[in-house]
């Protein structure tokens, strides 16, 4: 029986380091317009609906996604789980594709690899990445969770990481519940393609000029790793962040949060 897949793209407006990042301009179109299209552009997906936050900011953010097609569901600025957990009831599927909105270099053909890997296991699968370890670009991350285990999780996880981060509270328990991972043939995961401040984004909008000046054409992996091999420079222009910075912060917040329990 096919399997019914909702790619969940989050994003929001408040960014501490590039504020309003999802709306500016990529090649003549907002970055979360690149981001949707990708996401949709995944083979195996069903339907692709943005997860916002219900803050007033994030009005026009969730007003473009209506404009342009994509259902849009809201909820709290920091429990991201509670946000998957509410598309996925207001869009019922057999499992969701978890994307970040700070990721307009997307390559639906690796996400792809990923939804393979969950559909060969027919089942046998609870969640399914290519990050544990990461062996792609940061900025390819693709995440798939059942519907189940993303239940279990937003009932039971209470880290404020597990909350902001969605599947931690998965993944930290490989005896718990059953992955897979795909790896690439190199590791690429030393290379930045993700937009979390201006150096990101001056990465970003080069690749597209070279590649897709218009915004129209959807580029994959090879053709940027191509254009790196022939304009090596690009790398150095948003090199030396470490990946998952924002995952380190919200341990941070743990600590915090235990000291409080344990007080």
């Amino acid at each position: 029986m096919a399997r019914r897949l909702v790619a969940i793209v989050q994003a929001r407006l408040g960014s501490t380091r590039l504020p309003g990042k999802a709306l500016l301009d990529l090649s003549g179109s907002p970055m979360i317009a690149h981001v949707l299209s990708r996401a949709a552009a995944i083979s195996g997906v069903d339907d692709v609906v943005l997860a916002t936050t219900d803050s007033r900011q994030d009005d026009a953010l969730a007003d473009f996604a209506w404009q342009i097609g994509h259902a849009c569901v809201r909820g709290s600025v920091e429990d991201v789980l509670d946000r998957y957990r509410a598309a996925l009831r207001a869009h019922p599927a057999d499992a969701v594709v978890r994307i970040t909105g700070d990721c307009p270099l997307l390559d639906p053909a690796v996400s792809a690899r990923v939804v393979d890997d969950y559909l060969r296991a027919e089942g046998g699968v609870d969640y399914a990445s290519n990050v544990h370890p990461p062996t792609y670009p940061d900025g390819l991350d693709t995440e798939l969770i059942s519907a189940a285990a993303l239940e279990e999780a937003w009932r039971e996880a209470r880290m404020p990481s597990d909350r902001e981060h969605v599947t931690p509270f998965i993944w930290r328990q490989p005896k718990r519940f059953a992955m897979a991972n795909v790896l690439h043939s190199d590791d690429l995961s030393a290379l930045r393609w993700t937009v979390d401040d201006a150096r990101d984004l001056e990465f970003a909008r080069t690749v597209y000029e070279a590649l897709s000046p218009d915004g129209t054409r959807m580029f994959g992996m090879d053709e940027v790793l191509e254009l790196l091999r022939a304009r090596p420079h690009l790398g150095s222009l948003n090199a030396g962040t470490r990946r998952n910075e924002g995952f380190e912060r919200s341990r941070l917040a743990d600590l915090a949060a235990s000291k409080g329990q344990g007080s």
